[in-house]
């Protein structure tokens, strides 16, 4: 549990140092939040920052992971 919490902060101090580089952390590379992160950063660092902060805190990535494999029973 306490493990978590130190990862989920060493994500959010990533991301205000470098805010592509904390999602990455999070989402992986080819993923939506990381393009759209790395282009709010492009475009201004703050929005950028704003922008890694809330996907690392408020968005859940299991929400949208599918499991298109069923096991046949």
């Amino acid at each position: 549990m306490a493990s978590d919490r130190c990862c989920l902060f060493l994500e959010i101090l990533i991301a205000i140092i470098l805010p592509p580089l904390g999602v990455f952390l999070h989402y992986g590379c080819c993923s939506l939040e990381f393009c759209i992160s790395l282009l709010l950063t492009i475009l201004g660092y703050i929005p950028g920052i704003i922008y890694a902060i809330y996907v690392i805190v408020a968005v859940n990535p299991d929400r949208y992971r599918r499991d298109y494999f069923v096991p046949l029973a």
